[in-house]
């Protein structure tokens, strides 16, 4: 596929690896008989290895077939995270170096999940935007504060640290954003 036809979301191949494309930049000089140029951000996949990567319009890409297949947390074996799918039951177990920092925001039973799988094997692990974890940690709100609200640590139940307004106590639910890691609001 040439590079002036992919578009972000797309899944290729490059070097022998294979990357999610994050963004796509075009820059067309305005000198007369200037090449058109892509600059792609890249992803491996697995993991989340960052590759920048520059093309002319030209220039070829392999295009991979990733499936993106629905599922639901079901439990840890050992250090490894089983999802289910929710069509037909398949189960991936998706190891440590897939997940990565995706760890901190999965609990029991979290839906709203994609398994990215290329030929039957689980590559990659798609969250929902949010999710809800509960406070076990934190410093209790200052009686008398003064009305700003400074945010404080706080640790959830998977044992990510966020940073979370004053008036929020342990044993809360919290909303958190999978993309940025933020507080999001009471859940």
């Amino acid at each position: 596929m040439k590079a002036s036809e992919i578009k972000r979301g797309f899944v290729v191949e490059h070097d022998g690896k294979v990357y999610q494309v994050r963004d796509v930049e075009r820059s067309a000089p305005t000198a007369r008989g200037g090449n058109v140029t892509f600059r792609f951000t890249l992803y491996s996949v697995p993991g989340a290895g960052k590759l920048d990567l520059s093309l002319r319009a030209d220039d070829e890409l392999k295009d991979v077939d990733l499936a993106r297949r629905q599922a639901t947390f079901s439990y840890m074996d050992g250090d490894a995270f089983v999802f289910m799918d929710v069509e037909d039951y398949t189960q991936y177990l998706l190891g440590p170096d897939v997940v990565g920092d995706a760890a901190g925001y999965i609990t029991e039973g979290l839906e709203g999940c994609y398994v990215q799988v290329i030929d039957d094997q689980p590559v990659g692990l798609q969250l929902p935007p949010s999710v809800v974890l509960t406070v076990v940690d934190t410093a209790p709100e200052l009686k008398g504060a003064s009305a700003t609200k400074r945010p404080k640590p706080a640790t959830l139940q998977t044992g990510l640290e966020i940073q979370v307004p004053e008036y929020i106590v342990s044993g809360e639910r919290v909303q958190v954003s999978t993309l940025t890691g933020e507080f999001n609001g009471r859940a």
